[in-house]
């Protein structure tokens, strides 16, 4: 497969897919987007909006001089669905334990709570200045009285690219904290969607995303052929698991395409030189 049947492929699953599909593919060894589709149409956000907040409070806590190891104190009515902080009956925790549940497990709770160290305001000023155009945080984690009004979290391809673009290149916080987040994302548990189908044990920095209507996974692949960024963001979604599935056939196609078949030239290359 060469670069214009991997574009002919997943052109077809995403004109097969019964839903509205959001794509980018990037080449960041060489900063080169290499495919994109609805680049800028904002969508639900779901559970990514949990990186740029991520990134917001390890800001906040390098400028402010904190500790990772500072305690804070959740409230009862803190607890929400959906995180390991409310299975625990937990009343305090570290900053650096609510960074890493928000995001190995998308902890809702821990989300929640980082949210209220430095208010929505805050973080949505933040994610201008450093390049989202489209991402908006309007509710909290499991908020479902103001989404059933229609406030909802937001986010496009676009910004997504641009964000993972920042998080390769490190140059959004301090070295140590810039590192710290790659390790975090690489921590993910969720792997039902960019990992699907992949056999060999790749190294992916990446988040997931997903609500009854939508699924989403974005990500840093590291690899030996080529370190790369795909994000496929689907909406319309009636059936999660059909979504995910289309997810890991996306990427396995990509993946197949710049790390496997340039594995396989680098050994005809070796074989043909070792004869």
């Amino acid at each position: 497969m060469d670069r214009w049947s991997m574009e002919q492929s997943i052109t077809t699953l995403i004109q097969e897919s019964p839903y509205n599909v959001h794509l980018f593919i990037k080449n960041l060894t060489t900063n080169q987007l290499l495919i994109s589709h609805q680049l800028e149409t904002s969508f639900s956000s779901a559970s990514l909006i949990k990186v740029p907040i991520l990134l917001a409070l390890l800001s906040y806590i390098e400028k402010n001089k904190l500790s990772l190891d500072s305690t804070l104190t959740i409230s009862p009515t803190d607890w929400v669905d959906f995180s390991v902080i409310s299975e625990q009956r937990l009343t305090q925790s570290t900053f650096y334990d609510l960074l890493l549940w928000m995001i190995i497990t998308s902890d809702n709770t821990a989300t929640n709570v980082l949210i209220d160290v430095v208010g929505m305001e805050y973080l949505n000023v933040y994610f201008q200045h450093i390049g989202l155009q489209d991402t908006l945080l309007q509710r909290k984690m499991m908020d479902v009285e103001r989404l059933a009004k229609g406030i909802d979290n937001r986010t496009s391809a676009r910004d997504m690219a641009h964000l993972y673009t920042q998080i390769y290149q490190q140059e959004l916080l301090s070295p140590p904290y810039n590192k710290l987040v790659i390790d975090i994302l690489s921590r993910q548990r969720i792997h039902d969607s960019l990992k699907r189908y992949l056999v060999e044990d790749v190294r992916l920095a990446h988040k997931t995303g997903g609500l009854d209507t939508v699924d989403h996974d974005v990500g840093i692949f590291y690899t030996n052929a080529v370190d790369y960024s795909m994000g496929v963001f689907i909406t319309n979604v009636t059936d999660n698991d059909q979504a995910r599935q289309l997810i890991g056939r996306l990427s396995k196609v990509v993946y197949d395409q710049l790390v496997k078949r340039k594995g396989e030239k680098d050994e005809g290359y070796r074989y043909s030189h070792d004869c």
